[in-house]
């Protein structure tokens, strides 16, 4: 199996952000633990993206604010959202991480890491929030489509909180699947299993909001049930990712109870899955996670994972995990009949 690119780049430590939860020390202490890590890595320095592939998901007027705002000497987009001096840079090159792997993907049928931030899922057509600045995620999935000529994209998100920003991004776009595990009446307050698409999209967001607590055998019921029975029915051509860690027992900012061993197994399942299907990928985005050495080990699980090692993982959901996903499973059987 060929090595895991992981796409990294001295800029992101640039988006200064202070104490925040979300700083640059995430990436100072991951970054020496995957070179000591011990598995098959190419470190890739990524190119910045163009503007006209941010604008392919992001208005230009917020995309200029944001560049202005850097060149001011930086400030807030909201309460949660930080941009300094670098931030604008490290942002056009953590989206621009995602274009060439996803070209990459393409070409030699490689895997990859975004060890990247500022990080990207919360942030909309028009504005950016909840630490996010542009969606990096977002703006490959769309490069796959508007330059690669795909046609079916499935984004995985499975971060503490909803990626409200990929949601509306795509919410009215059939060619995209977007499927979020998240706990359930938390941050950003979107992400009700009733918000399955609109329009031509209309099926094709799927959400498991989790009950709080919930852990490895959550993980495993969206999965087994939901995950794989609608990725057969789509078949997309593209696995994307929005790997995020709060969601691990222990982060400060969650409120699930993922164990290490369950990233290492969906990202592991995720490849079997894309392998069956034909799809490229998975290729995964650092999205939330703060604190950096549990976040860093569970980066390595999930590299484990893309690289074929997939842990036994026995985990039988509970009651509160049926209910959750049977609610969604209604939700969506209008749309995909005996599919579900």
């Amino acid at each position: 199996m060929a090595p895991i690119a992981v796409y990294y780049h001295p800029s992101f430590i640039e988006h200064e952000t202070g104490e925040h939860p979300e700083n640059k020390r995430r990436l100072i202490v991951a970054k020496p633990i995957l070179e000591n890590c011990g598995l098959d890595l190419e470190w890739v320095s990524p190119d910045a993206a163009p503007v006209s592939a941010i604008a392919r998901v992001h208005s230009h007027s917020y995309i200029d604010s944001v560049r202005k705002l850097a060149e001011e000497g930086g400030g807030w987009l909201d309460l949660d959202t930080a941009v300094s001096p670098g931030s604008y840079e490290a942002a056009l090159r953590a989206a621009g991480s995602g274009i060439m792997a996803v070209d990459r993907s393409f070409s030699d049928g490689q895997k990859a890491f975004m060890l990247v931030r500022p990080p990207g899922h919360h942030a909309g057509k028009s504005r950016g929030m909840g630490f996010c600045l542009f969606n990096n995620i977002a703006v490959a999935a769309a490069h796959a489509l508007q330059e690669a000529g795909l046609k079916r994209v499935l984004i995985v998100d499975w971060d503490v909180h909803h990626g409200n920003g990929t949601q509306d991004v795509f919410y009215k776009d059939p060619r995209v699947l977007f499927f979020s595990t998240h706990l359930g009446d938390h941050y950003p307050g979107t992400g009700a299993a009733k918000q399955v698409g609109a329009g031509d999209g209309i099926g094709h967001t799927v959400n498991v909001p989790l009950h709080r607590g919930a852990g490895d055998g959550a993980v495993r019921l969206a999965f087994e049930s939901l995950l794989a029975p609608l990725a057969r029915a789509f078949r997309p051509q593209l696995v994307l990712v929005s790997a995020g860690y709060d969601s691990q027992q222990g982060d400060p900012l969650g409120g699930l109870r993922f164990s290490q061993a369950a990233f290492q197994w969906m990202a592991g399942y995720l490849v079997s899955l894309s392998e069956e299907i034909g799809a490229f990928g998975p290729l995964c985005f650092l999205e939330g996670g703060y604190v950096p050495e549990m976040m860093s080990a569970s980066v390595v699980a999930t590299i484990a994972g893309l690289l074929g090692d997939t842990p036994s993982f026995e985990r039988a959901p509970s009651a509160g995990d049926e209910k959750s996903v049977h609610r969604t499973l209604e939700e969506l059987k209008p749309f995909w009949g005996e599919v579900l």
